[in-house]
């Protein structure tokens, strides 16, 4: 099977958060498994020249963006079984961060086209592709606008970020026809919603957490997105994150003054000395040290954490905080360091060396996240001995369970409550468990350092999500099947579309696409040095806007003409067509039963 993951971050080329750490260790973690494995992500200017170096120009096209008219070369490296493409293109991506510009919208709208763009010119044509987050939420639509039914999974790492744009930006901005926007694909509470569009053209959505996919469910996680879960619930899974347990690991892990491993602890000792040392902390081996390594924002319940302060120095521990965000909260651990001076540090910055070491010399690691999609580092805290204390949601609900409760495999504490008295009494226990039983907080911090958090489990859960919509063996060295049995009908994958759903929804029942073939592998392409300004034209095929409501076809009207193209544009241009305008209907019905465009035309096969 081959698999294309498109994501705008992914470690170590690039990295922001955690969705750089899932997309840097899941492709491997597959490739492991024998499937053909490729990564395409922007080529920014962060990433180092030690990576640019090693790569190779492939080709290079033309993206046409509404009146844009754009280049966009393709690069491409060898790494950990990996080929990592990168999309070219100087004025999106050569920026001082990877986000955070007006004109975010217009640059993964030219990422995502140019990333459909360019699954001809791949060294292998994939039979799925994997999209994250909004900022590839255009990847499905766009596939499905050009009558293209390659199979699509997407993730959600966080719903509170879905792309939110106004309505004159489908066809101006998107370059997609007005037929998007008034079947109610792309529409939510009068703007568009590319997170929207992607949950109902993909044929599979995933969330980064069995329980963060339950949670989604509910209007206080899904920030306004709760009815469209409920509309896709039939293709809806949550896989658990994984960790990248070759780039974590405190037995080997050079950032580290001494190294250690469950079995040979005395190294645990020296990081925390050299740390206290560093941060200007009280040198007491005896006292517990608790860590905070966070965005420093409320969701992460930073605000529990600051009301709490009294109540912890009280619990008789020190504490240490890493990160940067709300000026509220960077003031207030600034307050709390001279306020308690040799038992608060706070490091409103933010440090991979660093933040390294104080997991290396931790042995408490608090997350009160009030929403945590997965969280990675309550796994990374584990990993190098740390005892986290988190609260019950999301992905922290899924990978600590509790020892408050006398439970005999606890790898941590847990609380329910979204208040500092609950967050204050948890972590007193834990403290009383480190000075009052040391060898059974031994027990906890190896239980805790033993997990299997890779992502050898987790990468089986996505293969077989990649079978299902695919109808492909993802079994590793799977037998091939028997001459007289190659003609069977495809077997029905395990994701089916329930029949009162099938008509609303934007992506082709999985049923259905698994017994269609896999889209065949484009030839290969010889790398070609880059000429002066020459383009190549593509056609689109617009997707028309239909509705169940009535029984009359909609009719078809000329789009009316883009602004003047570039000199060497060729004369004759591809034809556009769009959708007839229907009635946009009203807010509840359209998260509930959006109007699907029209397929037209079969997916166009790569150039040989």
């Amino acid at each position: 099977m081959n698999i294309l993951y498109i994501t705008s971050e992914a470690a170590p080329f690039c990295k922001t958060g955690g969705l750089a750490d899932v997309l840097g260790s899941l492709p491997p973690a597959v490739a492991a498994e024998g499937d053909h494995t490729a990564v395409l992500l922007p080529l920014y200017g962060q990433i180092a020249q030690r990576w640019r170096e090693k790569m190779n120009f492939r080709c290079y096209i033309y993206v046409d963006l509404g009146w844009r008219h754009e280049y966009c070369g393709l690069f491409s490296l060898e790494y950990r079984g990996v080929t990592w493409y990168f999309a070219d293109n100087e004025r999106y991506f050569r920026r001082r961060g990877l986000y955070g510009d007006m004109d975010d919208g217009e640059r993964f709208a030219f990422f995502s086209k140019a990333a459909v763009a360019l699954l001809p010119h791949l060294a292998e044509y994939p039979n799925v592709v994997h999209c994250n987050d909004w900022q590839t939420a255009l990847v499905p639509v766009y596939l499905r606008d050009a009558g293209n039914d390659l199979p699509v999974v997407f993730t959600i790492h966080n719903v509170e970020y879905q792309g939110k744009y106004g309505p004159e930006t489908v066809e101006d901005l998107f370059g997609l026809n007005r037929g998007w926007y008034d079947g109610g694909i792309l529409r939510m509470d009068g703007c568009v919603n590319l997170m929207k569009g992607a949950m109902l053209t993909a044929n599979a959505v995933t969330t980064v957490s069995p329980t963060y996919a339950a949670q989604l469910h509910d209007p206080a996680y899904a920030c306004g997105l709760e009815q469209v879960v409920h509309l896709i619930d039939y293709k809806l899974s949550g896989v658990l994150n994984g960790l990248d347990i070759e780039s974590y690991n405190p037995a080997h892990d050079g950032s580290l003054p001494r190294t250690f491993d469950p079995d040979h602890m005395e190294g645990k000792a020296v990081c925390k000395a050299e740390l206290q040392r560093q941060l200007g902390l009280a040198q007491e081996p005896d006292t517990p040290l608790m860590a905070i390594v966070s965005r420093l924002v409320g969701h992460k319940g930073m605000d529990l954490v600051c009301q709490g302060l009294e109540g912890l120095m009280a619990a008789g521990c020190q504490l240490v905080v890493l990160g940067q965000g709300e000026s509220q909260f960077e003031d207030a651990f600034r307050w709390a360091q001279n306020r308690w001076p040799g038992r608060v540090s706070a490091q409103i910055t933010y440090s991979d060396n660093l933040s390294r070491r104080i997991y290396g010399a931790a042995d408490l690691f608090l997350m009160p996240s009030r929403s945590e999609p997965c969280g990675l580092s309550q796994l990374i805290a584990m990993r190098y001995g740390a005892v986290p204390i988190v609260r019950q949601t999301g992905g922290l609900n899924d990978t600590v369970r509790s020892c408050q409760v006398g439970q005999p495999d606890g790898n941590g504490y847990v609380f329910s409550g979204c208040t500092a008295h609950d967050l204050c009494q948890t972590v007193g226990q834990a403290v009383g468990l480190y000075r009052g039983d040391r060898m059974g907080f031994d027990t906890v911090r190896r239980r805790g350092m033993t997990e299997d958090f890779s992502w050898n489990r987790s990468a089986g859960d996505y293969l077989r999500i990649y079978g299902a919509v695919t109808g492909l063996s993802w079994e590793k060295f799977a037998p091939e099947a028997p001459a007289a049995e190659a003609a069977a009908p495809t077997e029905e994958p395990v994701i089916e579309v329930p029949a009162e759903e099938a008509v609303v929804s934007a992506a082709e029942p999985v049923s259905e696409t698994a017994a269609k073939p896999a889209a065949k592998k484009a030839a290969r392409k010889t790398a070609v040095k880059k000429p002066a300004a020459k383009k190549t034209t593509t056609r689109k095929t617009a997707a028309k806007a239909t509705t169940k409501k009535t029984a009359e076809k909609a009719a078809e009207k000329p789009t009316e003409k883009a602004a003047e193209k570039p000199v060497e544009k060729p004369a004759e241009e591809p034809v556009k067509k769009t959708a007839a305008k229907t009635m946009a209907p009203a807010d509840t019905v359209e998260t509930t039963q959006p109007v699907q465009p029209k397929k037209k035309g079969a997916a166009k096969k790569a150039a040989k």
